[in-house]
């Protein structure tokens, strides 16, 4: 069965994911916009339950800051929040393939590896949609997120026809 006949509930059931519920907006805007047979999400943040998982900037070996092993956990709980907000728009069965990610990662300073933590996002993409899940992608290091998330990540899915 090619990726693009999968079921990705079904896939996600398989890996024992489940997806948490639409995140509620922090502002004005909507979870996730449709355009034409493109989703669009916002920047979804590590939230768990209503609340952010995990707090502060990210860095290498300091006190009192998120390590990039955390961080990376985090960017995979905002890709599953971005697939909540995708799949309370349109379903996730609707999704073709993954067109682009972009994360932003809350960095102290002399901090390079936003690639390595915005890496929890995509393999976590990867996971579920196989080879429709390669995609484009940004890693941004930024001096705040909001809330004082560390990491932030937006999706870009192309979905099937209505």
């Amino acid at each position: 069965m090619s990726d693009t006949q999968r079921s990705w509930s079904a896939r996600l059931a398989e890996l024992g994911i489940e997806l948490p519920k639409v995140v509620a907006p922090l502002g004005v805007y909507y979870p996730a916009v449709r355009s034409g047979n493109m989703v669009y999400t916002s920047g979804q943040l590590p939230m768990v339950d209503g609340e952010l998982a995990v707090h502060g900037k990210v860095s290498e070996g300091a006190e009192g800051v998120v390590r990039p092993e955390q961080a990376r956990d985090a960017a995979r709980l905002c890709a599953l929040n971005a697939l909540a907000a995708v799949n309370g728009l349109v379903g996730l069965d609707a999704v073709v393939r993954v067109v682009k990610v972009t994360g932003f990662v809350a960095s102290a300073p002399g901090f390079t590896g936003q690639p390595g933590v915005i890496n929890g996002a995509s393999d976590l993409l990867g996971e579920v949609f196989g080879t429709a899940g390669h995609h484009a992608r940004s890693a941004v290091g930024v001096a705040e997120l909001p809330l004082g998330a560390p990491v932030e990540v937006e999706i870009i899915v192309e979905v099937a026809d209505d």
